[in-house]
């Protein structure tokens, strides 16, 4: 797709279309990898424009026919747009980077407040061009280079950039500039060739061109030339003396009025004519000396305060295991990659699965940087799947106290692993072959690499030592296990299939038991498969049963489908249909029947509506609630020796199992040592807090880890990019080295003015104005 020219018409049967058609057209065809396009205008405006991808992936547009007004607004860098004839007005407003060639001429507003890029005209433009440009010190000066005469009112308000001007075949012989050019002209250049009338003298001056400037000049004609395709007249625009060069006056050089300062007024007029005091000087003996139009120390209305960590991040406060995401983007920005892998450890045993391959990444969701429109979220999947190369990590000695987990699966090995972290003995006891759960034995090795899979598991073996697998247990088993260990752990998630009481129900598959038959290898699907039951475990059935010989593969659902993420794009695919609603009637040897009386034909029915826990050996002691343990805001059941956690409490995902894990491990070792939990209850930071002008906004994608850790905004916590210290003006912040090899920023209130720019500027959310605390 990237080498092939896609063609797009501004008009279809129905007539013209809607400039905003034809923009999604092109933004379709660019998601699908078009990079190549020939445009056959009718007069549609913005064409070109808001093209976000990377450099490395250059879009091209020609355009023919009568393209409309902005041709090439709010363009990106990489994005290269050729107007084969003239164009209507605001060429490339609030151009960010694009590069614009027009082969005709120009209306007006060409370049109005354009930022970056380029624009080449062939011809002439009308009046108010090159107003309101603007240059950012990072990026490259923008450009506009008319081969012609321009209008009126050019560069009015001009702020940078550099125009051309070459007056060849001019629309105004006499004067190539137009009437009234460089109207609050403060930035940028004007180079032009030919007659003028002159132009704001109290913004602007003439300046004589150097030999650098001159080469300059000459090297990049020569480009516009070539561009515009009229290079023959390369040494026709090349006589030095024809050239003049104009720039914006600096404000030393502007000449005005010197207003009088207030103290040399009231010195030399007030109090001169009336007497010290004024007025009323004979009546009061108070202090009338003027308060300072800028304050200081206890005249501040609003005082700085750094807020270092007092929140926490968006992302953070998104995960269901509490895992200090921008922490470990800190450590990635100080080199630490090894200790920002290995973080996670602390938080889950499978930061590689589950954080780089399974998660839907609830942080992702949460970054701040999603607030901004078109803005990527930092990706975690890049240091994620690191995860599986971490060792296993030192553990205490053993305390004695100890607690039997039931279940291996990601909730079980989770609150044991936190159990032995902490130094308590855990014992685990699964009726699998092996630890993992579904983990190592359903979700598919399409979904995460089997290795990653087999290395996590058995670093968490290691740490786990005493597993008892393949054990059945029963109402007296379960009540030997409260008698011989402190406490108990009920983590065996959810594995009875749900199924709907249909006529033929027995020739269902049910979707965990085909998942777990196909990773052995010991099952296979027909050619026609029917799901029922349309989420996302729906999914991975479709895409696994493509892998065993299906070829026609239907989810089906009674309202439109939960699916969402990875799974549903995997099972599209593979060719995965959906419909709905569908309300099954029966299950005969030729498919589903639905009730509508349609047959759904299948050779292979799996049902996918979800599964249940299996609760019959728990003693009446224990409530339920609609077949789930009921249990408090610490994982307690209604026996306070017996704890439950993951989807025998309720349905969720794998990263809510393994934050009830760490929860109830944090509760059980604090009851062991007499006192009661201290989980992290600060306050999410508010999303408005932060400043993201300084990261890049074309990201779309990241390239490792060093480019993420860059890219994270660090909300609430401190990067120490001395941001705030260079931007005070009043150099009224400093920064303390503390005793614990940390730091702090403090602010000095004889020197601070309330300005608040430290506080804007932060791009942490750090600091924030408030009032100060009252005066003793």
């Amino acid at each position: 797709m990237a080498k092939k020219i896609y063609r797009i018409q501004g008009h279809d049967d129905d007539g013209r279309l809607e400039s905003r058609i034809l923009e999604e057209r092109i933004q379709s065809a660019v998601r699908q990898g078009a990079r190549k396009f020939e445009i056959e205008a009718m007069g549609q405006h913005g064409i070109g424009g808001r093209l976000w991808i990377s450099k490395e992936e250059p879009i091209s547009l020609t355009i023919t026919g009568s393209p409309g007004q902005r041709i090439g607004s709010k363009g990106f860098p990489g994005t290269t747009i050729e107007v084969m004839g003239p164009v209507s007005d605001d060429l490339g407003w609030l151009n960010a980077g694009a590069e614009i060639t027009v082969h005709g001429n120009a209306s007006n507003g060409a370049c109005n407040a354009m930022a970056q890029g380029k624009v080449f005209i062939g011809g002439n433009t009308g009046s108010r061009c090159m107003t309101m440009t603007k240059t950012n010190p990072r990026f490259d000066p923008p450009e506009l280079w008319v081969l012609g005469s321009v209008g009126d009112y050019f560069a009015e308000f001009m702020a940078g950039g550099t125009a051309v001007v070459c007056g060849h075949e001019s629309q105004s012989p006499n004067n190539v500039l137009g009437y009234r050019p460089c109207v609050g002209m403060v930035g940028g250049q004007i180079f032009v060739r030919g007659p003028i009338e002159g132009f704001s003298q109290a913004d602007a001056m003439m300046e004589s061109i150097d030999d650098e400037t001159w080469a300059w000049l000459t090297e990049n004609l020569t480009v516009f030339l070539k561009k515009i395709r009229r290079s023959r007249l390369l040494q026709r625009l090349t006589r030095r003396e024809e050239w003049q060069l104009i720039r914006a006056k600096t404000p030393f050089e502007k000449k005005g009025k010197v207003r009088r300062s207030m103290t040399d007024f009231r010195s030399n007029v007030w109090d001169a004519e009336l007497g010290q005091g004024g007025m009323i000087g004979d009546l009061t003996s108070l202090d009338r000396s003027p308060i300072p139009l800028v304050v200081h120390g206890d005249l501040l209305r609003r005082v700085p305060v750094w807020e270092n960590r007092k929140y926490m991040a968006p992302c953070q406060s998104s995960c269901p295991t509490g895992m200090p995401v921008q922490k470990r983007w800190q450590l990635v920005r100080d080199g630490l990659v090894d200790e920002a892998v290995d973080l996670a450890l602390a938080y889950t045993p499978f930061p590689a699965t589950v954080c780089g391959y399974l998660c839907p990444n609830l942080c992702m969701d949460g970054c701040t940087r999603s607030t901004q429109q078109g803005m990527a979220a930092v990706d975690i999947t890049k240091l994620g799947r690191e995860g599986y190369k971490s060792a296993a990590p030192k553990l205490p000695e053993l305390t004695g106290k100890r607690v039997a987990v039931i279940g291996g699966g990601p909730a079980g090995i989770s609150v044991a692993w936190q159990i032995r972290m902490k130094g308590h003995e855990a014992v685990v006891f699964d009726m699998a072959k092996t630890l993992g759960g579904k983990i190592a034995s359903a979700i598919p090795y399409s979904r995460v690499p089997k290795e990653i899979v087999e290395a996590e598991v058995e670093r968490a073996a290691k740490v786990l030592p005493h597993v008892h697998l393949q054990q059945q247990l029963k109402s007296k088993e379960f009540e030997e296990l409260k008698a011989e260990y402190d406490y108990v752990v009920l983590a065996i998630g959810a594995q009875k299939p749900r199924m709907i009481p249909v006529p033929g129900h027995e020739r269902i598959i049910p979707a965990l038991t085909f998942l777990q038959e196909v990773k052995k290898g010991e099952m296979k699907s027909g050619k026609r498969v029917v799901i029922i039951g349309a989420g996302n475990v729906g999914c991975d059935v479709a895409t696994v049963a493509a892998t065993v010989g299906a070829e026609d593969i239907l989810l089906i659902d009674i309202q439109e489908p939960a699916s969402f993420g990875k799974e549903r794009k995997e099972a599209e695919a593979v060719g995965a249909r959906f419909k709905w609603p569908c309300f099954t009637k029966e299950i005969t040897d030729e498919g589903v029947l639905l009730q509508s009386g349609e047959l759904l034909e299948a050779d292979t029915v799996i049902m996918s509506i979800g599964d249940q826990p299996d609760v019959d050996f728990l003693p009446d002691t224990i409530a339920l609630d609609r077949g789930h343990v009921v249990v408090n805001d610490d994982y307690q059941t209604t026996d306070s020796r017996v704890f439950a956690i993951g989807d025998i409490v309720r349905p969720g995902l794998l990263t809510h199992a393994i934050g009830h894990g760490r929860r109830a491990a944090e509760v059980i070792d604090d009851i062991f040592n007499n006192r009661r939990p201290q989980s992290d209850t600060r306050e999410m930071i508010d999303y408005t807090r932060m400043t993201l002008e300084y990261f890049d906004p074309r990201v779309i994608e990241f390239s490792d880890m060093d480019h993420c850790g860059a890219e994270c905004s660090s909300c609430g916590s401190c990067r120490d990019c001395y941001i705030c210290d260079t931007i005070c003006p009043q150099a009224a912040i400093s920064r303390n080295k503390l005793s614990d090899g940390g730091f702090e920023r403090v602010v000095d209130p004889d020197k601070c003015i309330a300005c608040g720019f430290c506080a804007d500027s932060c791009p942490c959310g750090i600091w924030d104005m408030k009032n100060p605390a009252p005066l003793e």
